[in-house]
């Protein structure tokens, strides 16, 4: 009788995801083992420069194994998640984990969980009539979110501000959507972290939903908790 429980997760960069991984391992528990793959994993900063995004371009932004972030479009990383995606199922790992809040046409033979649909639907359902910030790591994103949060809420504001980068970026962000009275924000990537999520809070002084935490919860409810014998 197996012991735990695996899950595979995919990232749109390279794994492991250390920035990710272990606020998520708080929510799921020790009983549950993370199998890591990354769309880019193995390739030079040079092959993967050749994934940029042009104009018209989904833009995505992740990040590499040392640490840095980079823009890449998505439909360049579309198939090799999939295949990432597949490679799982095909090893018996029954329910695999996308890291990433970006919108794809994905098919598989298993369960995958996503975090777009999971993120907008939860925020839809709790902001019927409010006003909403919405951050992206990117400016050259915002017109992509606006197309995607345009029917949530009564009102949306679009900033951009990297988790990768300079925290005061974060910050400044925060402080404009305080200025335009957002009651609600969202923190439309994974790699926002909890500590984020509470700086967000602090300064705009209202509730903020974080991708990872909510995603996690859901991953936690599919899985269930391991039945301990006496």
């Amino acid at each position: 009788m197996m012991r735990g429980k695996i899950i595979g997760a995919v990232t749109i960069g390279q794994a492991p995801r250390v920035d990710i991984m272990p606020e998520l391992m708080e929510i799921l528990g020790p009983e549950i083992e993370v199998k890591e793959a990354g769309a880019l994993d193995g390739l030079s900063k040079e092959e993967i420069a050749t994934f940029a995004p042009k104009d018209g371009d989904y833009v995505l932004v992740t990040r590499l194994a040392d640490g840095s972030s980079v823009k890449v479009a998505e439909q360049h990383i579309t198939p090799r998640i999939t295949e990432k995606i597949q490679g799982f199922f095909e090893q018996g790992i029954e329910v695999v984990a996308l890291l990433c809040t970006g919108e794809f046409q994905l098919t598989g033979t298993g369960l995958l969980v996503r975090p777009q649909p999971i993120l907008y639907n939860v925020t839809q359902a709790v902001a019927d009539g409010l006003k909403i910030g919405v951050v992206s790591p990117a400016a050259d994103q915002i017109p992509q979110s606006q197309k995607r949060w345009r029917e949530v809420g009564s009102e949306q504001v679009m900033v951009a501000a990297s988790p990768y980068g300079d925290i005061a970026n974060l910050d400044k962000a925060a402080d404009v959507l305080k200025g335009e009275s957002v009651q609600l924000v969202v923190l439309d990537c994974m790699g926002y972290t909890l500590a984020m999520q509470e700086r967000v809070r602090n300064i705009t002084g209202v509730p903020v939903i974080l991708a990872r935490g909510i995603f996690a919860r859901v991953l936690k409810e599919l899985i269930g908790r391991r039945e301990v014998g006496l």
